[in-house]
């Protein structure tokens, strides 16, 4: 049986291992690799620069289709309203942005990538599919989407002036997740509600042995295979056992001042939603 226990990313006991705190082997860490957290933000963007437009595909592969089911409960508890303004991060693609404006039309929804490229396919997308870009330059619109390229954990946004944020499979790729959560918290309005998807941890030993054996056996050839990309499945496999358990980012919403921080376990904790209040 092949032992997936996920290495440290530095040798335990070393005095550089020693000296560093949770938060910083987390910045240096770029799935089970160690790097210096200056180097994060461009490998991400390499990675996604490189998947861009087989994203969705990607999705598909490492939940088997599920991911589809998991957006649409979480968009529906997001609850998009009329008129309210929603932010987006690390969603390039437009896949939870599209599901949110269908359900509140004239909602503004801000779309905010680190990569470039995903925000191209995005936009694309919106325009093939008549949503136009722009109702931040034509503000007598009643809605619509924008998209823009931005680091989570320095938002091109002003203070209190987001109803709602969202981000899906994105926090586990941010360099400082802390930074985004404050930032996060800075850029919602009182009231505001917080929502993360993301792939989490497995509850069951059974589900969670063939999930390892997927993740680390099956995904990288097909990665591989579909997109002659091994690499950045990997990554993106070891990224997910890097993430913070859900109690824990629980914990780490609150320290940041968010109230009442909750997380939601879908599928046997293959993924979970994380919510919480900007009071």
């Amino acid at each position: 049986m092949v032992d997936h226990t996920t290495p440290p990313p530095f040798t335990p006991g070393t005095p550089a291992a020693d000296a560093l705190t949770a938060q910083e082997r987390e910045a240096r860490s770029f799935g089970f690799r160690a790097i210096s957290p200056a180097e994060k933000a461009p490998l991400v963007q390499g990675v996604f620069s490189s998947v861009a437009s087989r994203y969705d595909i990607m999705n598909d592969l490492m939940s088997v289709g599920i991911h589809r089911l998991w957006k649409a409960d979480f968009v529906s508890l997001v609850a998009p309203r009329a008129g309210e303004t929603i932010l987006d991060v690390a969603g390039g693609t437009g896949d939870i942005a599209f599901r949110m404006a269908a359900k509140a039309p004239s909602a503004k929804i801000m779309v905010c990538d680190l990569t470039e490229a995903m925000v191209r396919v995005g936009r694309d997308r919106g325009i093939d599919t008549g949503r136009l870009p722009g109702w931040d330059r034509a503000p007598d619109m009643r809605g619509g989407l924008q998209w823009t390229v931005g680091n989570a954990e320095l938002l091109p946004l002003a203070d209190r002036s987001v109803d709602a944020y969202t981000i899906a499979f994105g926090l586990r790729n941010v360099t400082h997740i802390d930074k985004a959560l404050a930032e996060a918290r800075r850029v919602l309005k009182p009231g505001g509600r917080f929502y993360c998807l993301e792939f989490s941890q497995v509850n069951l030993p059974i589900l969670r042995e063939l999930y390892d054996r997927y993740s680390f056996e099956v995904l990288p050839r097909i990665g591989q295979v579909v997109a002659g990309d091994r690499d950045s499945y990997q990554y993106l496999v070891e990224s997910i056992r890097r993430f913070p358990e859900r109690e824990a980012l629980c914990r780490r919403l609150e320290a940041v001042g968010f109230s009442q921080a909750k997380a939601r376990p879908l599928t046997g904790g293959v993924a979970a939603i994380h919510s919480a209040w900007r009071v």
